[in-house]
């Protein structure tokens, strides 16, 4: 297909990093979106080194004039694909989680890639092709204790991509949400200890009996899972799956 603009919001490392590395592998041009600029610049000069045309770019996706602003600031270019990526976790009882923490969940989470497809639609109606992939979770359909902010905001997430995908039928603009189980990434690995003392077990007991128990793969879900899936609903092949919640949960949902 086409060589195509990404924006990837979070993409200085885990899954963000990977999908880049992966599209950008396949010939497309990829813009890292983050809020530390000096991160962001690191991870470019990274996919530089393998060959990979990119952009770094300092934005915070919760502030509502940088996302209305990206657009001109981003001109020559036009972005084809949002990667709705960008994430932060906070594992606490509700009663001792702090408001602020839960907003700023929300809003990075479920207000962002609202935001953000709301500046960069219009420029894919216009050329006819455009496709918005919102990294959602399993904690899109299902929930776990310790986690309120983050699982409102991915199951508003899956409301918001199938919202979005009814009004965009007519035009080839798709609108999906992978939705993994855990991935052994910085942002998971930072849970385990949290969840071992809301929980009152061990790190290994974490991993086995809250993570990857429910799963009857008995595994994390690789990056390559999440960067290959992404790659493929870019394709032709891919222009009537839109308003789907993309499980790759190790069948977590089967029960």
């Amino acid at each position: 297909m086409s060589k195509k603009n990404i924006l990837i919001t979070g993409g200085t490392s885990g899954i963000g990093l990977g999908i880049a590395q992966h599209l950008g592998s396949l010939g497309h041009y990829i813009i890292i979106a983050d809020i530390n600029l000096a991160e962001a610049t690191l991870a470019v000069k990274q996919l530089h080194n393998q060959g990979i045309g990119a952009l770094a770019i300092e934005l915070d996706v919760t502030s509502l004039k940088d996302v209305a602003d990206l657009p001109n600031n981003l001109q020559p270019l036009t972005v084809d694909v949002l990667i709705n990526n960008a994430g932060v976790q906070h594992v606490s009882k509700l009663e001792d989680f702090p408001p602020e923490k839960w907003q700023l969940l929300i809003n990075i989470m479920l207000v962002a890639p609202a935001m953000l497809s709301q500046a960069l639609l219009p420029n894919m109606r216009k050329l006819n092709y455009g496709r918005i992939i919102n990294i959602g979770s399993v904690h899109s359909v299902v929930a776990s204790p310790f986690k309120s902010a983050y699982v409102a905001a991915k199951h508003g997430l899956l409301g918001f991509s199938k919202t979005l995908a009814l009004e965009t039928g007519n035009c080839d603009v798709t609108v999906n949400t992978l939705c993994p189980a855990y991935v052994k990434t910085p942002l998971v690995e930072n849970q385990i200890a949290a969840q071992a003392i809301e929980n009152g077990i061990s790190e290994q007991e974490v991993i086995d009996k809250i993570m990857l128990a429910p799963m009857p793969k008995k595994a994390f879900i690789g990056i390559d899972e999440l960067a290959a899936t992404a790659a493929f609903l870019l394709t032709s092949a891919a222009k009537n799956i839109t308003a789907q919640a993309l499980m790759i949960d190790g069948g977590w949902t089967a029960r």
